[in-house]
């Protein structure tokens, strides 16, 4: 075999190039949607034919197949016909109290998105971690059939073992629960937090790999994003917090990284579950049926506290690329303002168009992100693309203070958009993703008073500012922008 390899290696070494470089320049030609990706990728795979195609396997492929757990809301709600349809609103609905731009919305969400929207929720918005891990562990303590958790990064820390503690306190007394955590999110604590959840009895699940063996190959790129907590079928969580002491006061000190969660009640809850569940079955082979994880009927509530809401899931399958096309319907239906806040704003040359369109017709167009940000190299690559969106009359905040990872986004202070999407590469294509579209002015007030707040001691980022750097620092700046799809 030796004497084989070494007098016939040019051959092999031939052949192999087909054989690995062939079949991916074909995949990469026949699923990218983007002439650049697609070129691309069929460059690197032509030029480097081994090399080129094992990563093209490892970070090109952005697409995962799986099967859906029925659909929807029926299932979820135990046999027969769906009984939250009478909570589902109409186009004539929106158009009488919104405006005929945000019916459009609604009609768009209905095409990209396979959950309605509906009437009859609730919203709560928890500011901070300090908010928010109280609020969830009160509502794991008082669970009483089933607890569902979905989190990218839940950490093996303070506030990790509070929560890993009322899990297990939650299954002493007969609650069924499952969690879910995604494999990278995993390990950014050493050791990770499920050894720890699984010897304690807790069933949980890793996202698309495991901890031991590595990544799920050919798909190490696509991770979930999503922070989401479901309890009893009742309540959920959803928004840009991950599960770790960084963003508590208690224990990181008097400024913790700041982030925004909410509390939801409603029929939306059926929907939020059912994106958790069939991440939990993809990862785990099990299907959460049967009385603990039903989903109850529930009353209609005052009209006062009835928010209009859509669970919007996003991802690397039937979902994709969701968030993008709901994001550039709301940017082209926006008369009087866009606001966002981002820790990572990377958009695509369609979102910056949308943005800059808008803008230049007479929206006010305003970008906030961290002064100081967790990933130095995401903040130069988006800092080189400032200009872009500054040049059409867009403008760019650094928020002062502590890191803060919101995720959050208004349009004409009536309809807002929150959840874990960054406006970056990852968010937009890679990563599954969870959303609220939320319209309801009062909340959008909310959101658009959170976001004021911060623009008090924000400072404006001006192309003057940004071309007065030295070349270098520009140059860098641009080069890790190149590889930004890939931060």
């Amino acid at each position: 075999m030796i004497d084989l390899v070494q007098n016939y290696w040019p051959h092999i070494l031939a052949l192999l190039s087909f054989a690995l470089g062939i079949p991916a320049a074909i995949h990469a030609a026949m699923t990218k949607d983007d002439v650049r990706a697609a070129a691309g990728w069929v460059g690197v795979v032509l030029l480097s034919p081994i090399v080129g195609a094992l990563l093209y396997a490892v970070a090109g492929i952005n697409r995962i197949r799986r099967s859906s757990i029925g659909s929807q809301r029926a299932l979820l709600r135990g046999q027969g016909p769906d009984q939250f349809g009478r909570f589902d609103i109409s186009e004539t609905d929106i158009a009488g109290s919104f405006g005929n731009r945000f019916a459009a919305m609604k009609i768009l969400g209905d095409r990209v998105s396979r959950h309605r929207m509906c009437s009859g929720n609730g919203i709560e918005v928890l500011a901070g971690g300090d908010a928010a891990y109280e609020a969830m562990l009160v509502a794991i303590a008082g669970a009483q059939r089933s607890i569902l958790i979905e989190s990218y990064i839940f950490d093996r820390d303070v506030v990790g073992l509070r929560f890993s503690d009322a899990l297990i306190a939650a299954i002493a007394r007969g609650v069924q629960v499952r969690v879910l955590i995604d494999a990278v999110g995993a390990r950014y604590s050493v050791p990770s937090i499920v050894g720890h959840l699984k010897t304690a009895g807790v069933p949980t699940a890793v996202f698309n790999g495991n901890i031991i063996m590595g990544l799920r190959l050919p798909y190490a790129n696509l991770r979930t994003h999503r922070k989401i907590l479901v309890v009893d079928g009742r309540v959920a969580f959803a928004g840009g917090m991950n599960i770790r002491a960084g963003f508590s006061s208690e224990i990181a000190g008097e400024e913790p990284a700041l982030d925004t969660h909410f509390r939801v009640t409603g029929p939306v809850v059926a929907d939020i579950f059912q994106v958790a569940a069939e991440d939990w079955q993809f990862s785990s082979g099990e299907m959460l049926t049967g009385g603990a994880w039903a989903l109850e009927e529930m009353p209609l509530p005052a009209e006062t506290s009835s928010v209009l809401m859509r669970a919007i899931p996003s991802g690397p399958d039937a979902t994709n690329e969701t968030n993008h096309k709901m994001l550039m319907g709301a940017f082209s239906v926006a008369r009087k303002n866009i606001r966002l806040m981002s820790p990572y704003f990377l958009p695509d040359r369609e979102l910056i168009s949308a943005l800059v369109t808008a803008a230049r017709r007479g929206v006010e167009v305003d970008i906030i992100v961290p002064a100081v940000n967790n990933l130095l190299l995401v903040d130069r690559a988006m800092t080189a693309q400032f200009d872009q969106v500054l040049k059409g009359h867009c403008r760019v905040w650094r928020a002062e203070g502590a890191f803060n990872h919101s995720k959050l986004l208004i349009v004409d202070e009536r309809w807002a958009y929150v959840g874990s999407t960054n406006l970056d590469p990852r968010s937009l294509r890679l990563n599954f993703e969870f959303d609220l579209e939320v319209l309801d002015d009062g909340f959008a007030h909310t959101i658009g008073g959170m976001i004021s707040d911060v623009l008090a001691s924000a400072e404006p980022v001006t192309l003057e500012a940004l071309r007065a750097k030295p070349l270098i620092d520009r140059l860098a700046n641009r080069v890790l922008w190149l590889g930004s799809p890939y931060l």
